[in-house]
C-alpha cells in the first residue's frame, strides 16, 4: 500500500510545498494528498506539478476539495473542470469531496435527489477525463453512515463514483470499521487514517474547530494510541488484498514527529510498495 501525507496537515505551519516534498522524500513516504486550496494557489506557478513532484520520488495520491453540490449546474461544472485540470497537472485521477453539508437523517428527499443529480453530473465530467470522484465517509453529509453511503452509491450508479473510507468517521458513526470495510469494499479507492483518544473528544474534528488556528487539539492522538484499533483494521485490509492508497491525516501539533512515527509503524504492518 502506498502511503501519503496531507498538505492540510501543514496548514498552520510556515512551510513551502518544496519543504514538504523534501521532507516527505527523506522519510520514504510515497506521495502527497494535495488540499484543493493549495492546488489552486499553486496553479499560476507551472514549475510545480507531477514532474516536479516525481523529482522527489513522490506522486499525488489525491486532490481533496469541497465541490459545491447545492449550487447551480453551471457553477458545479466550472468548479469540476477546474479541479479536473488541476488533477491532470498533478498527475492524479482522484478528486475527493463531501456529499453535501447535512446529515443523512436531516436531508429531505428532494434535497437528496438534487445532490444525487449533482454527483451524477460531476461523475459524467470526470469519467470523460478518466478520473474519479471520491465521496468521503464523514459526519453531517449523506455518507455519515454505511447504509446511507451504500444507498447513495446505488442512487448515483456511476462507475466514476468511489469512496474515500475515513476509518475514524466510520467508527464515529457507531459501526466497526472492519465490518464496514466488507460492505464498502468494491467502492473503496482511498483511506484516511487518523485517531482520537475517546468518543467524547470527537468534537475536536468539527470543521469550525479543526480548521481554526486557535482551535482545540485536545484528544487528537497518534494513529496507534487512540480508540480506533488500527492494528486490527490494517490486518483486515491486508487480508482483503485491497490495492488502494491511504493518507495519514494529522491536525495536531508536532506534525513532522507524529507523521514520522505513524508512517514508521504503518510501514511495519503493510508491505509498502517501494
Amino acid at each position: 500500500m502506498k502511503i501519503s501525507i496531507c498538505t492540510i496537515s501543514f496548514r498552520h505551519y510556515l512551510l513551502s510545498i518544496d519543504q514538504i516534498a523534501y521532507w516527505g522524500q527523506t522519510q520514504g513516504i510515497h506521495g502527497i494528498e494535495l488540499w484543493g486550496v493549495h492546488a489552486k494557489n499553486l496553479s499560476n506557478d507551472f514549475h510545480y506539478g507531477k514532474e516536479w513532484l516525481h523529482g522527489f520520488g513522490l506522486e499525488t495520491s489525491m486532490i481533496s476539495d469541497y465541490l459545491p453540490l447545492d449550487f447551480p449546474s453551471s457553477k458545479i461544472i466550472g468548479e469540476t473542470k477546474e479541479l479536473s485540470s488541476l488533477a491532470k497537472h498533478w498527475g492524479t485521477k482522484k478528486i475527493r469531496t463531501f456529499a453535501g453539508n447535512k446529515g443523512s437523517h436531516e436531508t429531505s428527499k428532494e434535497e437528496r435527489r438534487k445532490l444525487v443529480e449533482s454527483i451524477k453530473l460531476i461523475c459524467d465530467l470526470l469519467e470523460s477525463e478518466g478520473q474519479f470522484l471520491l465521496v468521503e465517509t464523514h459526519p453531517n453529509t449523506l455518507t455519515d453512515n454505511v447504509l446511507s453511503t451504500l444507498t447513495l452509491l446505488d442512487e448515483v450508479n456511476h462507475p466514476a463514483l468511489k469512496v474515500n473510507f475515513d476509518v475514524l468517521h466510520i467508527w464515529e458513526s457507531g459501526v466497526d470499521p472492519v465490518k464496514a470495510l466488507k460492505y464498502l469494499l468494491p467502492y473503496i479507492s482511498h483511506f484516511h487514517f487518523k485517531n482520537i483518544a475517546s468518543r467524547k473528544d470527537l468534537n475536536v474534528f468539527a470543521p469550525n474547530n479543526v480548521y481554526a488556528a486557535a482551535g482545540s487539539r485536545v484528544g487528537m492522538v497518534p494513529l496507534f494510541d487512540g480508540a480506533v484499533n488500527y492494528q486490527e483494521f490494517i490486518r483486515e485490509v491486508q487480508d482483503c488484498k485491497l490495492d488502494v492508497g491511504a493518507s495519514l491525516e494529522w491536525f495536531g501539533p508536532n506534525v513532522k514527529q507524529v507523521l514520522e512515527n505513524d508512517f514508521s509503524m504503518v510501514k511495519r504492518m503493510f508491505q509498502v510498495v517501494q
